[in-house]
């Protein structure tokens, strides 16, 4: 029998946390340089599979098997930490597990994932998956899993995802802080964590204070999401929420690091914005007791560290030189061309377009048959690669826009239509992914 007193289990289900078996909260000590107020982190890789989404994919499950439902094989879109929790307890439930995911999101997650026996799908997404993308990590799971045999419990729109977190980790942090915490502090992604937790907190005492903190539009922090991108999840709920608070990433990656440094605490870069909107909005006040969601360790993210904090490693031994001694230079321009005038973004786009300027659509005849922008001209990238300008203008000087999936082919298309004369060219950031996520206006292709 299991007993959480002598740390001994039946089976490795019987770790997930409650009330009676906490993941611990631990006081910081010296960042902040707070005087009264005590504000701890409430570390989520206590969890048995690594992270606070463990709470959410065993509660997923549980909640299908008591409404009745027959599981077999899951599919689920995630940012990495749901799928490796859903991936390990559909392990213990003997069921089978697939995952769509965004290629954005690092190798050490996406290697977990197999290790786990997960049949990955990746794709050209978003770091974290957003509704409304008919190329998504979102449409890819729904079409999975309509099979026969599949059930995708969709942690976006389940109401099993804050609710495990009511049932969890509000009763976990009012438990071990006797009922005294005053501000309770969450990154934003799902929005289950804030949501249930904080509904939970409420109920005991209205004046406990939730905080949120999302990252800028174009972060590089795995697992939240943006102002913009919060506005279509289903369980942001801002009413709800006392503050809500915007990081950088540079500040949050700073704030990690120093964790690491400081407390000891090998945090990841959620932790780091999370900690980071906790020490805008905590006030130092005898009386003020705090607890931060630290969702997960360092360890799947080195490949995050190494972009944001470049000190830490060491210059790597120069790669043998290419075949093409020049190609080098390629991948500059299009790093360059990638950050320079002319990228544009879909409301400019859909500005030139009702002005009748010429929009390539460089993507592959089947991606353009499931979405398109009706009257684009539909010339794939292998085509116009090689040296194919089939329903451009003649007049090399008229302006044209290059479109694809996520922006990266378009940029390429645009390299090549320059060198191919044509003088005033744009592409699209986020392509197609971005205008059905603003909601401008597609349908069946011409022609």
């Amino acid at each position: 029998m299991s007993d959480h007193g002598l740390r001994t289990y039946d089976s490795i289900l019987d770790l997930l946390p409650s009330a009676e078996n906490p993941t611990p909260i631990v006081r910081l000590r010296h960042i902040g340089g707070f005087q009264h107020a005590q504000v701890y982190a409430k570390l989520e890789w206590y969890n048995p599979f690594g992270a606070i989404k463990d709470r959410v994919a065993a509660n997923l499950v549980r909640d299908a098997e008591e409404r009745g439902e027959k599981l077999e094989n899951l599919v689920e879109p995630t940012s990495g930490n749901t799928g490796i929790g859903l991936a390990m307890v559909s392990n213990a439930r003997r069921y089978g597990f697939s995952a769509t995911l965004s290629k954005q999101i690092p190798l050490e997650k996406r290697t977990a994932l197999r290790l786990l026996g997960t049949d990955l799908v990746e794709l050209d997404d978003d770091l974290c998956p957003m509704p409304g993308q008919p190329e998504g990590a979102m449409a890819r799971a729904a079409e999975l899993g309509e099979r026969p045999g599949w059930t995708e419990l969709n942690q976006y729109a389940n109401p099993a995802n804050p609710q495990a977190h009511f049932l969890t980790t509000g009763p976990e942090v009012w438990h071990q802080t006797a009922g005294a915490v005053t501000h309770f502090v969450a990154s934003l992604g799902t929005c289950g964590t804030i949501t249930g937790a904080g509904r939970f907190l409420k109920l005991q005492n209205p004046e406990v204070q939730v905080i949120g903190v999302h990252p800028t539009d174009g972060h590089d922090i795995p697992g939240v999401r943006s102002r913009r991108a919060l506005a279509l999840t289903d369980f942001f709920m801002p009413d709800e929420y006392d503050d809500i608070i915007e990081i950088g990433d540079d500040e949050a990656y700073a704030l990690c690091q120093r964790l690491h440094q400081e407390e000891s605490i090998i945090a990841g870069p959620s932790c780091g914005l999370a900690l980071a909107g906790a020490l805008r909005a905590i006030p130092d006040e005898p009386g003020v007791v705090a607890v931060v969601i630290f969702p997960d360790n360092a360890w799947k993210y080195l490949s995050s560290f190494r972009r944001h904090l470049p000190d830490l490693f060491p210059p790597e031994e120069a790669a043998p030189a290419p075949s093409n001694p020049f190609a080098a230079h390629l991948e500059n321009a299009f790093v360059l061309a990638e950050h320079g005038p002319d990228v544009i973004d879909v409301q400019e786009a859909r500005r030139l377009l009702d002005a009748g300027v010429t929009i390539i659509d460089v993507r592959n005849p089947e991606e353009v048959a499931r979405v398109a922008i009706p009257e684009a001209v539909k010339l794939p990238l292998p085509e116009l690669s090689l040296g194919s300008t089939d329903g451009l203008p003649e007049d090399r000087t008229a302006p044209v826009v290059t479109m694809c999936a996520a922006g990266v082919r378009s940029l390429y298309a645009l390299l090549l239509l320059k060198a191919q004369g044509y003088q005033n060219v744009k592409s699209v950031a986020g392509g197609m992914n971005a205008w059905v996520a603003a909601g401008l206006p597609t349908g069946q292709p011409v022609g």
